[in-house]
């Protein structure tokens, strides 16, 4: 545990297909969120940008290159420590979320990814995805303003 936020990057990779849009989830293999589906994305290396930890962590979890990155919000993920509730968190990441194309590759696991796949976004239920996922998926697949 550290004593400040650490900053993580998450990416809705968004493929077009014939059947519609598809976004790129991988489980967890690690804490926090360990065995769970989620966004492809990591904690920002020092020295590095956060669009360069986008592009990065896409590539070192799923095997995947995106492209026109375009940030969407940018969401705190705060998990109490359970043998101390009223102490400081385990963990405390800020997550800078952006929205990218798919330009190449297949989803592969890698990294702390344990699987990867493309999902509808229409049809995440199955997921059990954090609540602030799916809302930033959604806001990822609405058009962006011009």
């Amino acid at each position: 545990m550290t004593a400040r936020p650490l900053i993580g990057v998450g990416v809705v990779v968004l493929k077009t297909t014939a059947h519609g849009p598809q976004v790129l989830l991988i489980k967890r293999g690690r804490p926090p969120r360990e065995g769970q589906w989620s966004l492809p994305g990591g904690r920002q290396e020092l020295g590095e940008t956060v669009r360069e930890t986008a592009i990065r962590e896409v590539r070192e979890e799923a095997g995947v290159e995106i492209a026109d990155l375009r940030l969407i919000d940018v969401v705190d993920s705060i998990t109490a420590d359970p043998a101390a509730p009223a102490g400081p968190p385990l963990y405390h990441y800020t997550l800078v979320d952006f929205a990218a194309r798919w330009t190449a590759g297949e989803p592969r696991p890698g990294d702390d990814a344990i699987d990867a796949c493309w999902a509808d976004p229409a049809d995440l239920d199955g997921f059990a995805l954090w609540e602030e996922t799916v809302r930033v998926i959604t806001a990822a697949c609405k058009p962006a303003l011009p």
